[in-house]
């Protein structure tokens, strides 16, 4: 034993020589690679990311201690192409030979090819070189240090440094910052040469992010001229400029550590000609707006104009828009002052219609004012085409598809009714070919899925009743009216589905917020072939084909002549009759069994009518695509069945034996739904971001539902969940997935990954995903599938593994390998690690992040 572990020992110690001597490899004698960076600051070692990245030199990137990309590099032949020469020149009559049998220009080309030079080329671009210890970049981090603390009011700091040479061509650089005391702001006064802007500065002084006994941070005078200048500009200071602000920071003249600051705002300097004069700042009012705008589909191109509360409306060719559709969407109005925030407004909101292309908006001086206060806006819109046509085609394949060729053919029609409405009409199909058991058509293509789409798009609140002081215009609302039919044949219990959708939307322009409200979510879905149940969900036919099995008292013709059940001529439905009706005497356990297979199937084959309002709430701070620091917060309440139920006992069904109220002689669904979902990043610097996400739903059946429609309940599993098992395949509970799909009304999932860069744009990420689906309030009352209070916090599956993205810039393509690492599933005492092998990982394959 002692013999083993000294040779384990041996092996490791082996293996690190080996490792870091291949470090260095390219590290040329007399220098040094760069180990590691140490930064104290009054003699503690500092830590934080943004002062580290202040230096110049940082060591070899690395993936969690593995410098691959350094690796790479080494890998490469320092001069392929040279040692390709010399190679043809080492014996004598090789270069001849090749040249005779491939030809001069062959064997040149034969150095340059992909095998000889190629793949060190390849290794040298991926990879990383050596940083190698450098006094001038040192010197500049230096410096960079110095200037970091001096601008957080360390004024008399100092930087030193030290080069540690360590064995093997290593070296590690300490920086040494002593920043003593930091200087406090004391008197602030303020210059402001034009009284008006004095006056406007006066309403927002309060709010001043630069304060007497702050310490100096040169970023909050950076925001609090951003903050002056935005003041200015939106309350009618047209030309006003930041440069125009500026400070003088006197330290000379105090005593301590204390900072006098001035702000001072010039006048405006305007260029005439070859002369500049200066002129107190103009507050601007706006005296006109004019729209321009064209029908192309006029043939009489002459102008035609009107005016519409105070707006100049002009149109190449007949006015082809309402003009309070125009107004509408615009903020800039006549007698109000210039400000930037309305003509933000105004280009977002024009953006937002969908019918205009980048809009023009241009401010010139009125020169019938007097004055010289008043401009006039101009803004300029340009028609997109009226329609627009999409054609569409796809190759897929799937479980349920051996191929499939999908495909959809589209029109959108701009200014439907005048007001910049938006019709889109689309058709759809899609043809497949399976050879699921299932389907008995042998034919090749023997799936079909078809169906076609209706959605016109309002840009305001479409409702009887005026919603201007609820939701203002300038919250950028719109209306979406949604109607959709599709059916499906030969795939599970072939399905018709037609769902209708109202909805009304909006998000304020500087917030980060929106909201989406559909007050009317309607669905209705028909099961074609309920008969097929069986057929489809093979694992429920199993189970009770296993129970029949056991009894000799179940009649020999509920059997098929290879001994199952008989499902074509009702063997399987008699023998759950027969169970339920106590004709076929089975034990406890598996009459149980046998009713909660009836239960789901019955479930399953119901057709589904759902009559549902919602509400989504979503806040994030994300400020643009490369913000890496974020959160996104997401919560939505769902009612269904809550209208329909006022009717009350004008929808019940006289021969429904269970008193469902129905309508159209379909049971409607009433239930509540609630979600939150809450995802948040954290930028770790060079490259890499950790990322996670938390998510909890519950849906509570009531009234005229015992449970929750299919379409609506909650799945574990899959590319964007747990990646340790396929879709539909985790829980309930701890019932291991016996179903082939399963569902309930309750999850809880929580995932984080560590995400980094390998190469170029070829992108790492170690996961790690934990949750599980339950059933609870609801009709089914097994105990592995039931949420039965902190005791089910144990059915919690824990998945984890490792994936490759690879950013394709416009969308990313994801490759995750996820591990069953806890498997609640299984019994106790033998979940942990018994299914953490490649034979039984889960391949994900997804577009983009899955949070």
């Amino acid at each position: 034993m002692r013999n083993k572990a000294t040779k384990i020992i041996l092996f490791i110690l082996s293996g690190w020589i080996l490792y870091s001597c291949s470090l260095v490899r390219r590290v040329p004698e007399g220098k040094h690679l760069l180990e590691k960076n140490e930064i104290l600051v009054n003699d503690k070692v500092k830590n934080d990311e943004i002062v580290h990245d202040q230096l110049y030199q940082q060591p070899n990137s690395d993936i969690l201690g593995f410098h691959l990309r350094l690796h790479m590099y080494n890998m490469a032949k320092p001069n392929a192409d040279s040692m390709y020469l010399d190679w043809l020149d080492r014996k004598p009559g090789r270069h001849e030979r090749y040249r005779k049998l491939l030809s001069e220009k062959q064997v040149q080309r034969l150095g340059n090819s992909f095998v000889v030079s190629g793949i060190s080329n390849f290794l040298k671009k991926t990879g990383e070189a050596p940083v190698l210890v450098d006094i001038n970049r040192i010197k500049k981090s230096r410096n960079r240090l110095f200037t970091y603390y001096y601008k957080k009011g360390f004024f008399r700091a100092s930087v030193g440094y030290k080069i540690d040479t360590l064995p093997d061509k290593r070296a590690k650089v300490t920086y040494d910052v002593i920043t003593g005391a930091p200087y406090m702001l004391d008197t602030i006064n303020r210059y402001i040469e034009t009284p008006a802007l004095d006056s406007l500065y006066a309403t927002i002084k309060d709010k001043s992010l630069i304060k007497q006994g702050q310490q100096y941070e040169e970023t909050n005078f950076t925001a609090e001229r951003e903050r002056i200048t935005n003041h200015f500009r939106n309350h009618g200071a047209y030309n006003f400029q930041q440069n125009y602000i500026t400070y003088v920071v006197d330290t000379v003249n105090n005593g301590g550590r204390k900072a006098n600051v001035d702000l001072i705002i010039d006048n405006e300097s305007v260029r005439q000609g070859d002369s500049t004069f200066i002129r107190p700042f103009k507050l601007y009012k706006v005296s006109q707006v004019n729209i321009y705008t064209q029908n192309p589909n006029s043939e009489d191109q002459s102008i035609d104009s009107t005016s519409y509360k105070g707006f100049n409306i002009y149109s190449t060719g007949k006015l082809n828009y309402r003009p309070k559709a125009l107004t509408d969407a615009i903020f800039v109005a006549p007698e109000t002052d210039y400000s930037d925030i309305r003509r933000t407004l105004t280009s977002r909101y024009l953006s937002n219609l969908r019918v205009f292309n980048n809009p023009s908006i241009e401010y010139t001086e009125d020169k019938n004012d007097p004055s010289g206060k008043s401009l006039i806006a101009s803004i300029k819109l340009i028609p997109k085409k009226k329609f627009r046509f999409n054609v569409s085609a796809d190759f897929m394949h799937s479980n349920i598809q051996d191929i499939g060729i999908a495909g959809s053919l589209g029109v959108s029609m701009r200014n439907v009714f005048r007001g910049a409405e938006i019709l889109d009409l689309s058709t759809r199909g899609n043809i497949g070919s399976s050879n699921d058991n299932a389907i008995k058509d042998k034919a090749f293509f023997n799936i079909l899925e078809y169906g076609a789409d209706l959605k016109l798009t309002f840009p305001r609140i479409f409702f009887p009743f005026n919603t201007e002081k609820i939701i203002p215009k300038n919250l950028i609302p719109s209306t979406i009216f949604s109607l959709g039919i599709s059916s499906q044949k030969n795939i599970g219990l072939d399905k018709e589905n037609f769902t209708g959708v109202l909805s009304y939307n909006w998000a304020p322009i500087r917030k980060h917020y929106s909201s989406r409200l559909d007050l009317l979510n309607l669905q209705y879905v028909r099961n074609l072939n309920p008969e097929n149940y069986f057929k489809v969900y093979q694992s429920s036919y199993n189970r009770l084909n296993n129970i029949a099995q056991d009894y000799p008292s179940v009649p020999s013709s509920y059997f098929n002549e290879n001994g199952d059940l008989d499902i074509e001529n009702g063997g399987a439905d008699n023998f759950i009759n027969d169970v339920e009706n106590g004709s076929i005497a089975v034990s406890t356990t598996d009459k149980d069994n046998v009713n909660s297979i009836e239960q789901r199937r019955d479930r399953l084959t119901e057709n589904n009518l759902i009559f549902a309002s919602n509400y989504t709430y979503t806040r994030t701070s994300r400020e643009n695509l490369n913000d890496n620091t974020f959160f996104i917060f997401k919560t939505k309440v769902e009612s269904a069945g809550a209208l329909l139920s006022l009717l009350g006992g004008t929808l019940v069904d006289p021969n429904n034996s269970s008193s469902q109220r129905t309508l159209f002689n379909v049971a409607y669904s009433q239930y509540l739904k609630g979600e939150l979902d809450f995802i948040k990043h954290w930028d770790l610097r060079r490259g890499k971001v950790l990322a996670m996400r938390a998510f909890f739903g519950l849906a509570v059946p009531y009234g005229n539902s015992t449970s929750i429609p299919f379409s609506r309940s909650y799945f574990a599993g899959g590319s964007n969940d747990n990646r340790g098992w396929q879709p539909y395949s985790l829980g309930p509970g701890s019932s291991g997935g016996v179903d082939d799909f399963n569902e309930a009304n309750l999850k809880m999932a929580y995932s984080a990954e560590l995400r980094f860069n390998i190469f170029d744009k070829l992108n790492g990420a170690i996961f790690g995903d934990i949750g599980n689906i339950w059933n609870v309030f609801d009709e089914v009352d097994d105990p592995k599938k039931t949420f039965n209070g902190f005791s089910s916090f144990r059915d919690l599956a824990f998945g984890s593994g490792l994936g490759f993205r690879y950013d394709f810039n416009f969308f990313v393509i994801r490759f995750d390998v996820g591990f069953k690492t806890y498997n609640p599933g299984r019994e106790e005492g033998d979940r942990w690690f018994k299914e953490y092998n490649l034979s039984k990982s889960v391949l994900n394959v997804g577009i983009n992040y899955p949070f």
